[in-house]
């Protein structure tokens, strides 16, 4: 049923509707002639005189005849794909104009509560009938909970005490955000924020309707008040900004859970479980929006979830309910949920829950984007010991409902912190930084003109914007001293890792990864995928950007969703030195392409300061005699000795060593696996200069690279073990060839999410992290 009166969209005629008003307009022209003076009725002259007339009808007809046979053979939704692609690549993106002072403040004059005013809302999505727990929110004193329904809420739901906001009510409101939220989904409780500021709220808690506020009092878990006799202005505990470097933390380790992370927090920080070397402190005050942690089942991602126990049992995970709150220094982010969290009026702005990104990725990008807006402000975030108890249903959401986390997550940090806005107003500050992520990718242009909707809303419901402060960011950052140096080690709480209890220290794998992470955790890797990006990428930086600085992934096809850049194989080393500069320091760059495993855990003895390259492995490096026919191979060799006639003196001299001046050979190497240290990516980008246009194919230029740069000697070996045969024609032949104790294995084919788990598989036996992911 329709709920939601709009404005049908007037629509051009279809194709069909312009063929059938044809007859009716030729008909008309008919009854014109039919006064006109009689005409000389030869044939011949009758064309003659309107050959032009011909031409043109005949030309319409074909048109509207071809335009009527695409209309009814081609997939109405690819017509209006195409349609809407071509009016996006002419329109380019458009900040909205918005006129504040022409916005009218107006009145709820259409609900049943138009005249209930009230302070503290609780704000609740529901989609099944009432449950125990949110029954219990019910009951907690002073403060109104509003459920906000959406197209799967039954028809009759019902809790005595709270205001529920159906779809039909709801589309009485009028708000502006009502053309732009999906029917059925939990961001419809966007509407719910504004009904609740509209009706007088000054704090308003986000809420789960699975979730139990431990002690039925939200005043004892949260500082609700900020100002006045009742407010605490104690200082609080705040993370050291002391590492510039540091861009996120996992509060859950404050908290005695160093196995456990939140969900938004970029996979690639998973590995840093030690606790914080020393704490700063802050005035209390201006914490605007504090973010509560949930026992039992806290808010973490579907990598936890389906990698950390092995039956049908529900979680129960406890945190330190003792710890001290803590708060976050501008510079350092911490990922913010719409499950447990308090926010004041200073930061209602930021309830705004994205519309074009999925479920599961919304309140986590609308976390990040409020709390670089709150730095605007000189407000904070500070997370607080467990606040609630959620319970696990056992019912899993599905990964590809995470993908814009754990794709752009990282990105998105990264981005925040480096953006900077002119503007002089909140709202106009807000609209700079959605208008800057839309260009970005990290949400589209729905979610700018939602962004429009949604302020202009508020200021409909009576909110007034908070004024800005300077930005502590940009100033230099103050020496901490001794004495300003807090203290706080965390207490080791009981966790659950891999399905087991874990009771003492860090488990035994947890240690290895972060040895992996120490050693590998400044090394840029650098993938080429000839497999289906779009099945695997994701796969690969789940599993190589736990161990390595960052994952960039290349391919013959360039992926802005997926943050695949495109490259040639061919001439692949003519890429590196893009990387190479964009990650200036970085301790060294590892290529692999996918057909090739890295089993990193046997790569740590490994002299991150020299070459690695399998020169040592003779099915891979090889030196060919030539033949002296015009061959590829001849071709080649001409190439090279072009590049090495114009090397400097000592790259001439090592090339020429290695090769012992044997000028009838030319060395090849498959080139899967290499690594680059830091003190020679000049030499290596110095090389590529030399080679130009030529067209060198990468494995006659690596290995003609790598024996100019340095002597064979002065090699590492590591790859030298490594299990290397000829490509086998199917993947199920190449099973048998794993083995965890090599540095790595080629060939190994990966096409598709099950082939990754095949290889899931194998690996654990060297990192048992990755066996629940079988």
């Amino acid at each position: 049923m329709l709920v939601q009166d709009r404005d049908a969209p007037k629509t051009k005629p279809s194709a069909k509707s312009q063929i059938r008003e044809l007859p009716t307009t030729t008909t008309h022209h008919q009854q014109i002639r039919r006064f006109s003076e009689p005409k000389n009725l030869d044939f011949s002259t009758w064309v003659s005189e309107n050959l032009s007339r011909i031409f043109i009808v005949s030309l319409s007809i074909v048109t509207v005849a071809a335009f009527f046979f695409l209309y009814n053979t081609t997939d109405t939704a690819s017509l209006l794909c195409f349609q809407s692609q071509s009016t996006q690549s002419i329109q380019p993106l458009a900040r909205p104009q918005i006129k504040w002072n022409s916005i009218q403040v107006l009145p709820d004059k259409t609900s049943p509560y138009s005249s209930f005013v009230t302070e503290k809302w609780i704000v609740v999505s529901v989609t099944k009938y009432p449950t125990e727990e949110l029954k219990g929110l019910v009951k907690i004193r002073g403060w109104q909970v509003l459920a906000v329904g959406n197209s799967m809420t039954p028809k009759d739901w019902s809790l005595k005490g709270s205001i529920f906001l159906s779809l039909d009510a709801q589309a009485e409101l009028g708000y502006r955000v009502l053309d732009h939220l999906p029917y059925d989904s939990f961001v419809r409780k966007s509407v719910g924020y504004l009904f609740a500021i509209q009706h007088g709220a000054k704090k308003i808690y986000d809420a789960d309707d699975r979730g139990e506020v431990i002690g039925g009092d939200l005043g004892r878990c949260f500082d609700v008040e900020l100002v006045g006799e009742d407010s605490k202005l104690e200082p609080l505990l705040q993370y050291s900004h002391e590492n510039p470097n540091r861009t996120v933390v996992n509060p859950y380790i404050h908290f005695g859970q160093r196995s456990v992370w939140p969900r938004g927090l970029p996979l690639e920080n998973v590995g840093e479980i030690n606790h914080e070397e020393f704490y700063t402190e802050v005035f209390g005050g201006k914490q605007f929006i504090q973010q509560g942690i949930s026992n039992g089942l806290p808010d973490v991602d579907s990598v936890f979830y389906f990698t950390r126990k092995t039956t049908l049992e529900p979680f129960d995970i406890r945190f330190d309910e003792h710890a001290p709150k803590v708060a976050l220094p501008q510079g350092v982010m911490v990922p913010v949920n719409s499950f447990n969290t308090l926010y004041h009026s200073s930061a209602f702005w930021g309830l705004m829950l994205p519309v074009s990104v999925s479920s599961m990725a919304s309140d986590v990008l609308r976390g990040y984007w409020g709390q670089r807006l709150l730095w605007e402000l000189g407000g904070y975030v500070a997370v607080y010991p467990p606040t609630a108890h959620r319970f696990d249903r056992i019912e899993a959401y599905p990964f590809a409902e995470e993908k814009d986390l754990h794709v752009n997550v990282g990105r998105l940090i990264k981005f925040l912190l480096v953006w900077r806005s002119e503007k002089h107003s909140l709202f106009e500050k807000i609209l700079d930084l959605s208008f800057a992520m839309a260009e970005e990718g990290f949400w589209t242009e729905q979610d700018l003109k939602f962004t429009s909707a949604w302020l202009q809303d508020l200021i409909t419901v009576g909110y007034q914007q908070p004024r800005l402060m300077s930005l502590e960011l940009d100033r230099p950052r103050a020496n901490i001293g001794h004495g300003d140096r807090k203290e706080f080690v965390p207490r080791k709480v009981p966790s659950v890792h891999l399905g087991v209890e874990e009771t003492g220290t860090v488990s035994t794998e947890i240690g290895n990864l972060i040895r992996w992470r120490k050693n590998f955790g400044n090394v840029v890797l650098v993938m080429f995928c000839n497999g289906p990006v779009e099945r695997t990428a994701l796969e690969w930086r789940l599993l190589y950007g736990r161990v390595f600085k960052t994952v960039v992934i290349l391919s013959s096809q360039k992926n802005v969703d997926l943050y695949v850049e495109e490259a040639k194989l061919d001439h692949i080393y003519k890429h590196l030195p893009k990387i190479f500069d964009r990650y200036s320091s970085a301790e060294g760059f590892l290529f692999v392409e996918d057909d090739t495993v890295l089993n990193y855990w046997n790569l740590l003895q490994a002299d991150k300061t020299k070459i690695w390259t399998t020169d040592k492995v003779s099915k891979s490096w090889t030196s060919v005699k030539l033949t002296g026919k015009s061959d590829w191979l001849s071709v080649q060799a001409e190439l090279v000795k072009r590049t090495v006639s114009t090397m400097p003196a000592h790259f001439q001299v090592n090339y020429k060593e290695a090769a012992k001046n044997n000028l009838d050979t030319l060395t090849v190497c498959s080139s899967e696996v290499f690594y680059v240290p830091k003190r020679l990516v000049t030499d290596f980008v110095d090389l590529v200069d030399l080679v130009g246009d030529m067209d060198l194919h990468y494995k006659v230029a690596v290995p003609m690279f790598f024996t100019s740069m340095d002597s064979p000697q002065n090699f590492d070996p590591v790859l030298g073990s490594m299990v290397y045969k000829k490509k086998s024609s199917s993947f199920n032949s190449s099973l048998g060839l794993y083995s965890a104790q090599a540095p790595a294995v080629h060939p190994w084919s990966i096409s598709s999410e099950q082939d990754f788990i095949k290889l899931v598989g194998k690996m654990a036996e060297g990192d048992p992290l990755l066996m629940e992911l079988v």
